[in-house]
């Protein structure tokens, strides 16, 4: 039962997703992979250019929402927005259009991310430009950076180990989410890592990039589009495709909070943003994590899909190593995660891609469906301000 008083809750819904294809030289530029993923969405939604009034993406995102609605042939807008901190604004481009839809301010809000994050900007770089900055990330990286630690893997690590030492947790625990992850890519025909299973001995076996994180706890450098239609419900049932309900839409940033580097934290062993969002999603769909038959979790790291199930809600605190044993997180296990193959799978488009899987899931066209799906989560970027979504499927559908 979802809780249908909520001005949010199931007041919108996703009506088309579209994607360029993936991988590691795109060879065209970042404003041709955003329209060709709009036009996808919009033609999976079996809407045109003319009927989309609103755009959001993300502020890193190199493609002004004017420059899109040109590339596409969109008329004129009513909406648009943009989001920041990184991958963490994924579900909040759903959540900003939703509420748009909602409000009655659009009537079809399209939700883009495209860039060629291998071929062109490679983001785990340091950047020593960013300590510089005359900004608050420049100040705040000023105390970092210095020391070398410069590089979201680095930057992850830390917070890793301290959840080593806490918890028990080991490398092999995290390698579990990459096999995983890679399991279901590897049956994934859009997937870079397509027919590329590993072995937890194979990611025990990569070289490390910052420990304890080795290469294959790391998520992809990826060249690519989504675009995401969102739209009332009731228009949503007229389109082609079965809608997935917006059911909950929620953003969170913590309590001393940094961008990668929220340190000054006392316990440093979890993601309180994301509990933040956990909690709001709850509130707003009625339902809890036991009414989830899958989870799309941001995996742009490993050891923070482990600190994600247990913010969520899904298992208690250090238990999460203990939750993914024995193929859970695996299709038939108790809570399939990241069936498309996820970031370290499919590829990274930070996020957006996990959004698309959700609502695979929901019409019932992943290339590993999980049986009888009602309800699934899906997450955002971590260790940065981030947001989150319950997906459902529509009861009058």
């Amino acid at each position: 039962m979802t809780n249908s008083d909520h001005p949010l809750s199931g007041r919108a819904a996703i009506a088309g997703i579209g994607a360029t294809d993936f991988s590691k030289e795109s060879g065209r530029s970042e404003l041709r992979l955003a329209a060709e993923a709009v036009t996808a969405a919009l033609a999976d939604a079996g809407l045109t250019p003319a009927d989309v009034d609103g755009l959001t993406t993300f502020t890193m995102d190199t493609n002004l929402q004017v420059a899109v609605a040109r590339a596409v042939g969109i008329p004129q807008l009513k909406f648009f927005s943009h989001i920041g901190y990184g991958g963490g604004a994924a579900c909040a481009t759903v959540q900003q259009a939703a509420m748009a839809v909602a409000t009655g301010v659009a009537d079809v809000v399209v939700a883009y991310r495209a860039f060629n994050e291998r071929s062109v900007s490679r983001f785990g770089q340091f950047s020593t430009s960013l300590a510089a900055a005359p900004t608050s990330s420049g100040i705040d990286a000023g105390w970092s950076y210095p020391h070398g630690l410069g590089t979201p893997a680095a930057q992850v690590a830390m917070v890793a180990r301290r959840y080593m030492h806490v918890y028990g947790a080991t490398s092999a625990d995290f390698g579990r989410i990459a096999v995983a992850d890679r399991k279901h890519a590897a049956v994934n025909p859009n997937a870079f890592f397509y027919n590329k299973p590993i072995t937890l001995e194979d990611h025990q076996k990569s070289r490390w990039i910052a420990e304890p994180l080795h290469l294959l706890d790391c998520c992809q450098e990826s060249d690519g589009g989504v675009a995401i239609v969102v739209t009332s419900v009731e228009r949503a049932r007229d389109l082609p495709n079965p809608a997935a309900v917006i059911t909950a839409a929620a953003q969170g940033s913590g309590a001393d909070q940094y961008v990668m580097t929220s340190y000054y934290r006392d316990a440093l062993t979890g993601l309180p943003e994301m509990g933040l969002v956990g909690d709001q999603l709850w509130e707003q769909s009625g339902l809890r994590p036991g009414d989830m038959q899958a989870a799309i979790l941001y995996d742009h790291f490993t050891p923070f899909v482990l600190m994600q199930l247990e913010e969520l809600g899904f298992c208690g605190r250090g238990e999460a190593k203990d939750f993914i044993a024995d193929g859970a997180i695996e299709i038939g296990g108790k809570l399939p995660i990241n069936t498309h193959g996820g970031q370290l799978g499919e590829a990274y488009i930070h996020g957006m891609n996990g959004i698309a899987e959700g609502v695979r899931q929901l019409r019932g066209t992943s290339v590993n469906q999980v049986e009888e799906v009602e309800n699934v989560l899906v997450t955002a970027g971590t260790g940065v301000p981030t947001s989150g979504l319950v997906l459902s499927a529509d009861p009058a559908a």
